[in-house]
């Protein structure tokens, strides 16, 4: 349906980036995981499979368009249960929510990336997982142009400096940028 129904589905995230997110809610043994950036609600799915069965993942987006296409998927998974999501912009949402996350997965608009992740990083556990992604953005990153490009170029450079976490950028799909609080 996301192909069918909206404009940008190459947005969503794909198998492989899904299985890996699972994967590391599963290895991080979380029990909450909030995202910025649910679309239509794939990667929100892929990671509350990897919950306990009293797992919560808190998603946060502004399209109602996506919105609707994520709750009618959230309502035929048996982990959509375990989902909440947030309409609104995801910086107001933020100031709203106390922690600690074990993980946070930011898939958001691309400028604001530096602003999520200085408030996400304090609502992270302490050894909490902070995966951000698209730092590759097709290689644009290299050759910045687009303020999106120079917006993730100073994301990549926040975390690379950043004393309070240890990081990896991996080239999983469009590159995805690991942050594990110390």
């Amino acid at each position: 349906m996301t192909y069918a129904r909206m404009k940008s589905p190459h947005m969503q995230v794909g198998r492989v980036e899904g299985t890996f997110l699972r994967i590391l809610v599963k290895l991080a043994r979380a029990r909450r995981v909030l995202e910025l950036g649910t679309f239509t609600g794939y990667s929100a799915l892929m990671m509350a499979a990897g919950l306990p069965d009293d797992g919560e993942l808190i998603t946060c987006d502004i399209d109602q368009k996506a919105e609707a296409l994520a709750r009618d998927f959230f309502a035929r998974s048996p982990h959509g249960r375990k989902i909440q999501l947030r309409m609104g912009p995801a910086l107001e949402t933020l100031k709203t929510l106390q922690g600690p996350f074990d993980l946070a997965f930011i898939d958001a608009d691309k400028q604001n990336y530096s602003a999520y992740y200085d408030a996400v990083v304090p609502l992270l556990r302490s050894g909490g997982l902070l995966v951000a992604d698209n730092a590759l953005w097709s290689g644009r990153v290299l050759q910045p142009r687009a303020p999106e490009d120079h917006a993730l170029v100073a994301f990549n450079a926040k975390v690379a400096a950043d004393p309070r976490v240890e990081k990896v950028l991996l080239t999983v799909r469009d590159g995805m940028m690991l942050a594990l609080k110390r």
